[in-house]
């Protein structure tokens, strides 16, 4: 039988991949076949990034490379360059989220922001080095603001909807 704080992890990690797995279903739709608007929040980054920073211990760094390869092949982006970017920024905001526990929300945002931004200049310069071609610079920095301003919505919702609030986590220490 699993116990209470097992169960919990995999449940959370169950509604995770099935949040993750319901955006990328919705980035994939065609709402407007053959118009280009404005490029939209990343909010498969905003997700993960909230539920590392509150529930580390329910996304797995595997999952995490798993969805954003899944998410590569599928939007046609280079095969593992997403996936290691978000790899990457992820295992850094998981390294340091205690110490981003106890400070207030707009700290957090401004280092999420640092972090994201940290993450589309290092995709663009991978690019680059590698002459793969490189999407108009005013979008890039458009998504980037877009994400940034999705992420308190995206936090706000988490803790509000999922139960993912700010503040203390229980943690199961016997298997550490």
């Amino acid at each position: 039988m699993i116990e209470p704080a097992g169960r919990q992890r995999i449940l959370g990690q169950a509604l995770f991949v099935a949040l993750f797995l319901a955006i990328l279903f919705w980035r994939l739709l065609p709402l407007a076949p053959g118009r280009i608007g404005w490029p939209g929040p990343d909010l498969a980054l905003c997700l993960v990034l909230v539920w590392v920073l509150r529930r580390p211990e329910q996304v797995p760094v595997l999952t995490i490379a798993a969805l954003f390869l899944i998410e590569d092949i599928l939007l046609m982006r280079p095969i593992g360059l997403g996936a290691a970017l978000a790899v990457i920024g992820t295992e850094a905001a998981r390294k340091r989220e205690q110490r981003w526990r106890e400070l207030p929300f707009m700290v957090e945002w401004l280092r999420v922001a640092m972090l994201l931004a940290l993450m589309m200049v290092a995709n663009r310069v991978l690019l680059a080095i590698f002459f793969l071609p490189l999407p108009p610079l005013g979008q890039v920095i458009l998504q980037f603001i877009a994400t940034v301003a999705a992420y308190p919505l995206v936090a706000g919702l988490a803790g509000w909807a999922l139960g993912l609030p700010r503040g203390r986590v229980e943690r199961d220490t016997r298997h550490r």
